[in-house]
């Protein structure tokens, strides 16, 4: 059975930075892309950003510049650093993992942006 844990979420002040990680265990078949998606409460989850299997990425245009998405050495681990953070970047961070047979998410981790 696939596992996807997430790690690094937490209470940050605006302007500060958190970096999350993922760590996806058990038999997967091919990754095509790993990534990251929030939704905060009373929205829809959406799409944060994501990186191929080839190291391609790309960002929603609301973090792009201040969020980085990066893969592990063992290619089954995402990271994305989260820098100059805004209270509107508060929600539940999912990892996502797309595999050339089937999808799989992660429990989520919370991330809220505050003073």
């Amino acid at each position: 059975q696939v596992q996807l844990v997430e790690s690094g979420g937490g209470l940050v002040q605006p302007g500060g930075s958190l970096r999350l990680s993922c760590a996806a265990s058990g038999s997967i078949s091919s990754i095509l892309v790993m990534g990251w998606y929030r939704q905060a409460p009373g929205k829809q989850r959406e799409l944060v950003a994501g990186i191929t299997n080839g190291g391609s990425t790309n960002y929603a245009d609301n973090v792009q510049g201040r969020f980085t998405i990066s893969r592990g050495n063992a290619k089954n681990t995402v990271y994305l650093q989260m820098n100059s953070l805004k209270p509107e970047d508060t929600a539940v961070y999912y990892c996502n993992l797309l595999a050339s047979r089937a999808a799989y998410w992660g429990q989520g981790t919370q991330v809220t942006v505050s003073s």
